[in-house]
């Protein structure tokens, strides 16, 4: 048993923690769980604990179900919304198959092979996401609109207001956790709400993401009201976005920042946005996997519609940060089509995978966009080369199934399944009759 198990097991007596709870996601993002007492902790890390993996979405068909939930013991953390009663504690799991090989269903293994090719061309990769949501008042019955807690704007400072107490809470329970928060703010729209990640590596970022979800959920619970991190959720205000920082490092080096270079950008960082730029279309069924996501895209304001770069640019679909004087670690980029309901394992797969692309090709970086890319005309984008990104679900499943690159990055089976899971929900969303066709049609045809 290596140290950091020995770890674990010694604090769960230390801390007299009474219920390990086991956490994995399914192939669309939903987290899984199963407790587990400390008397089994020993063989858990040893053998890891066995599940029907046929009755979790995307993971296993009925005659092949038996798999195996290995935890991972660097990710052991005392849940801090458990304050009252027995101590409670989590780590993630690595899905195994019964002759121990990984499961090529489980969306942490993706990004760990993703990873594993990064680091066979010498590179680590880390994120660091600004995740937006909003809270409303209660969760809202079907077929009512949900009520926001306050009606305050973007970096509104509300005395005494639900969103602060709100903020400091979630982040007091997220550091407590070892996650750490860089920023906090009120964001555009009412109730809306945005918590930025500091940078860490990929992985750690994918398990912080999805902690940080719950985590959310808990103190909006414990506050008495609802958080959600739906897309769109008004029609007429800003949707929640997870605008994401990438950056490849070699070694304590980034590999993005050429002192000298246009924009302190090196040859690699310039291929690697390159590669985003050529590959975005087919792996956006991927950051922005639901039906409600692309509400987001076409409203307008800071959502990215259409495949361009800019310094400044906010309209842009991947934009370049100002580069900080002295700081080279900091140079990144930012890609901002991805919403906050994205998978965060396959998400930072196939951001990686289109990158890495860009690197082993040679791709070349085409102008940047300079001007606000919603202010100008279909033929002056037409004039700039830009291209759209995907309207719909639909037009994203088209983009996605024909791509080489996104099939390999998630391997087939996740490939297969995620297909045909998008397929179904754009299927029942097309027959759905809406409020807005009811109001335009009922009463004059």
């Amino acid at each position: 048993m290596d140290k950091q198990a020995e770890f674990v097991l010694r604090t769960v007596e230390e801390r007299d923690i009474r219920f390990i709870r086991l956490w994995f996601t399914d192939v669309l993002g939903a987290l899984k769980s199963v407790a587990i007492a400390p008397a089994e902790l020993e063989g858990a890390f040893s053998e890891g604990i066995g599940f029907d993996g046929s009755a979790i979405e995307g993971f296993a068909r009925v005659f092949e179900s038996d798999m195996l939930a290995k935890p991972d013991a660097g990710t052991f953390s005392i849940l801090p919304w458990r304050e009252e009663g027995p101590g409670v504690a989590r780590m993630f799991c690595d899905i195994q198959m019964p002759d121990g090989s990984p499961s090529f269903a489980d969306p942490r293994h993706v990004l760990k092979r993703a990873l594993t090719k990064a680091a066979d061309m010498g590179f680590t990769f880390y994120t660091h996401p600004e995740v937006e949501f909003y809270l409303f008042k209660s969760e809202p019955d079907p077929g009512q609109e949900p009520v926001p807690v306050d009606r305050y704007g973007y970096f509104d400072n509300a005395p005494n207001g639900v969103a602060h107490d709100f903020r400091r809470q979630a982040i007091t329970m997220l550091e407590a956790m070892g996650i750490s928060v860089e920023f906090s703010h009120h964001e555009g729209g009412p109730g809306q709400q945005e918590i930025d990640l500091r940078y860490a590596d990929a992985l750690s970022t994918a398990d912080n993401l999805m902690t940080f979800r719950l985590a959310i959920k808990e103190v909006a619970l414990d506050q008495g009201i609802f958080a959600s991190f739906m897309p769109k959720p008004f029609m007429q205000y800003p949707g929640s976005g997870m605008h994401t920082h990438l950056s490849l490092f070699e070694g304590d080096t980034n590999a993005f920042y050429e002192p000298g270079a246009q924009h302190q950008l090196s040859k690699i960082a310039r291929a690697f946005l390159a590669g985003l730029l050529v590959h975005a279309p087919e792996i956006t069924a991927v950051t922005n996997q639901w039906v409600n996501s692309y509400k987001r895209i076409a409203g307008g304001a800071e959502a990215p519609a259409w495949v361009c770069w800019g310094r400044h640019n906010r309209s842009a679909l991947l934009r370049v940060p100002m580069y900080k004087p002295g700081k080279a670690n900091s140079a990144r980029i930012e890609y901002r089509a991805m919403d906050s309901a994205a998978n965060p394992y396959l998400a930072f797969a196939v951001l990686l995978a289109a990158g890495l692309k860009g690197i082993e090709e040679g791709y070349e970086l085409p102008p940047e966009a300079e001007d606000d890319v919603w202010a100008l005309t279909p033929g002056e984008r037409n004039a700039l080369g830009m291209k759209p990104l995907p309207g719909s679900l639909n037009q994203a499943i088209m983009a996605m199934e024909n791509s080489e690159l996104v099939a390999e990055a998630l391997g087939e089976h996740v490939f297969e399944f995620f297909l045909r899971n998008k397929r179904a929900e754009w299927e029942e969303y097309r027959q759905q009759v809406t409020q807005w066709e009811l109001n335009r049609y009922l009463p004059s045809l």
